[in-house]
C-alpha cells in the first residue's frame, strides 16, 4: 500500500472484481467494488488516481446506476479533506463531469456546483460563480427537499444581485411561490405513494423555510431598493415583520416597522398604498415607536402638511436609520419624501376645492407656480389626479369631465328627489289635514 506499484496492484484486483460483478448484474457486489477502489486511492491520498479511477468506472460498458451514485456520493465526503484548494476544485471538476446528463445523480451534482461556486465566490469571481449555478435547474428536481431547492434558487438570486444582473435575478426570484413558505411542513409530510420518488431530507446546513423566508425577502429588498419600488420593499418588510421569530423580540420587529413606516411614507398615492398605511396604523407596536405613529397619522388626516416643520421633527428618525438593522434608506429618499408630501398636500386640495388658482395653489404648496404645475401635471399623467389648467385665466379645475350619460343620470337621480320630496310633502298635508278634522269633529 505504500509504494505506488501495490496500489496499481490492489486496484487492478478490484477492477477484476468490479467486471465480474458488473457483468453478473450484482448491484450490492458492484457497489462494494467501486466504493472500495476509491477509499483505496483516498487512504493513499493518491488524489490524481482518484480522479482517473471515478472517470474510468463511471465510462465502463454498461455501469450500474447504483454503483454511479454510490462512487459520486463516497466521492462527495472526500471533499473537504483535500489537502489543498487545487485539488478540492479539481475532484469537484471530475465528479462534476461524470455525474453530467445523470438524472439519477443530479441532487448530487447540484451540491457540487454550489460548493464550486463558493469556491468561486472567496477567490472574488462573483460571475464565474453565478455562471456555474445558472447552469442547474433544481426546480425540475422531483427528489430534492423542498428547503434545499429553495435554498439553491436564493443562492443563484443572491449571486445575480451580487453582479448586479438585476433581470436574471427577477426572473430567478419568480421560480419561488411567497405561498410556498405559508405552508404547514407537519402537515406535509405524506407517505410517497407507489411510482413516485422519494423526496430526500434536506442536508443539515439548510435552513428552515422561516428562515428561508426571510433570507428570501431582504433578497427581494435588495432587488426593489435598485428602482426604488418603495410599496414593494415595504410590503416585503411587512412580510419580514410576520415571521413569528421576528414579531416576538422587540430588538428585531422595532427596525422592521420603522421601515415599514418609511417606505410606506416614501410609496406614491394609490389604493394599495392607502390600504396597507391605515393596516398598519392599527398595529397595536406602533405605540412603542409614537413618532412614526404621528407620521402615518398625518398623512391619513386630509390636511396640508407644512414640509419644513415635517422635516425638522423627523430628520434626526430618518438620518438615525443607517444605525439601524437593514441599514439606511435608499440613496433619493430625502428627494423623494418631499415629493411624497407635495403630492399629499395636491390630493388634499383637491378634495376641498373644485377650481382653485395657481397662485392660491402655488402658496397652499410652499412652491413657485412653475414647480406646482411641474408636480401637479406628474400627478394627472400618472392617474392620480383628474385635474385641467385654464392658463389664460390661471385657474385650475378638479372636476371631471362628465359625458352625456352621466348627466342624463344625474338629472334622472334630481327628478326622483324631488318627486320623492312632493310625495312625502303631501302625506304630511293630508296628515295634518285629517288631524285638524278629528280635531274639530270632537
Amino acid at each position: 500500500m505504500d509504494g505506488g506499484g501495490n496500489l496499481e496492484a490492489s486496484i487492478e484486483q478490484f477492477l477484476n472484481v468490479e467486471k465480474q460483478m458488473r457483468l453478473a448484474g450484482d448491484v450490492a457486489g458492484t457497489k462494494k467494488a467501486v466504493t472500495d477502489i476509491l477509499q483505496l486511492c483516498f487512504e493513499a491520498k493518491a488524489w490524481k488516481t482518484l480522479n482517473d479511477q471515478i472517470a474510468l468506472l463511471s465510462k465502463r460498458r454498461g455501469q450500474l446506476k447504483q454503483a454511479v451514485t454510490a462512487m459520486v456520493q463516497q466521492a462527495m465526503t472526500f471533499i473537504d479533506q483535500t489537502p489543498d484548494l487545487d485539488t478540492q476544485i479539481e475532484l469537484i471538476k471530475t465528479l462534476n463531469s461524470v455525474s453530467a446528463g445523470k438524472i439519477y445523480v443530479e441532487i448530487e451534482r447540484a451540491r457540487l456546483i454550489k460548493k464550486l461556486a463558493k469556491i468561486k465566490e472567496g477567490q472574488g469571481l462573483i460571475s464565474e460563480a453565478a455562471d456555474l449555478m445558472q447552469e442547474v435547474a433544481v426546480e425540475t428536481f422531483g427528489a430534492m427537499a423542498k428547503t434545499e431547492k429553495i435554498a439553491f434558487i436564493l443562492e443563484q438570486v443572491r449571486l445575480c444581485l451580487d453582479r448586479q444582473d438585476y433581470v436574471r435575478a427577477q426572473i430567478l426570484s419568480r421560480k419561488i411561490s411567497p405561498r410556498v413558505f405559508d405552508a404547514d411542513p407537519s402537515k406535509e409530510k405524506k407517505k410517497p405513494k407507489e411510482g413516485e420518488n422519494i423526496v430526500e431530507e434536506a442536508p443539515a446546513d439548510i435552513p428552515s423555510l422561516l428562515e428561508l423566508k426571510r433570507i428570501y425577502y431582504e433578497l427581494m429588498i435588495r432587488y426593489y431598493s435598485h428602482n426604488s419600488e418603495y410599496l414593494e420593499i415595504s410590503r416585503c418588510y411587512k412580510s419580514i415583520y410576520e415571521i413569528p421569530s421576528v414579531k416576538e423580540n422587540p430588538a428585531l420587529w422595532v427596525p422592521v416597522l420603522r421601515k415599514i413606516c418609511w417606505y410606506l411614507v416614501l410609496s406614491p398615492y394609490d389604493p394599495m398604498q392607502s390600504s396597507l398605511l391605515n393596516a398598519t396604523l392599527e398595529d397595536k407596536n406602533l405605540t412603542e415607536i409614537p413618532q412614526f405613529r404621528l407620521l402615518l397619522k398625518q398623512l391619513v388626516t386630509m390636511e396640508v402638511i407644512q414640509w419644513t416643520a415635517l422635516w425638522n421633527t423627523f430628520k434626526d428618525e430618518f438620518d438615525n436609520e443607517k444605525n439601524m438593522l437593514g441599514g439606511s434608506l435608499v440613496d433619493k429618499a430625502e428627494e423623494d419624501l418631499r415629493e411624497r408630501i407635495i403630492e399629499h398636500n395636491i390630493i388634499v386640495v383637491s378634495k376641498y376645492y373644485s377650481r382653485i388658482t395657481l397662485k392660491r395653489l402655488s402658496e397652499l404648496l410652499c412652491l413657485g407656480i412653475q414647480e406646482a404645475e411641474k408636480h401637479l401635471s406628474d400627478m394627472v399623467v400618472s392617474k392620480s389626479l383628474v385635474a385641467k389648467i385654464d392658463r389664460p385665466m390661471g385657474i385650475l379645475s378638479f372636476q371631471t369631465a362628465k359625458n352625456s350619460n352621466d348627466i342624463l343620470n344625474s338629472w334622472a337621480m334630481n327628478l326622483e328627489k324631488l318627486l320623492d320630496l312632493v310625495e312625502k310633502s303631501c302625506h304630511q298635508i293630508h296628515k295634518e289635514t285629517m288631524v285638524h278634522k278629528a280635531a274639530l269633529r270632537s
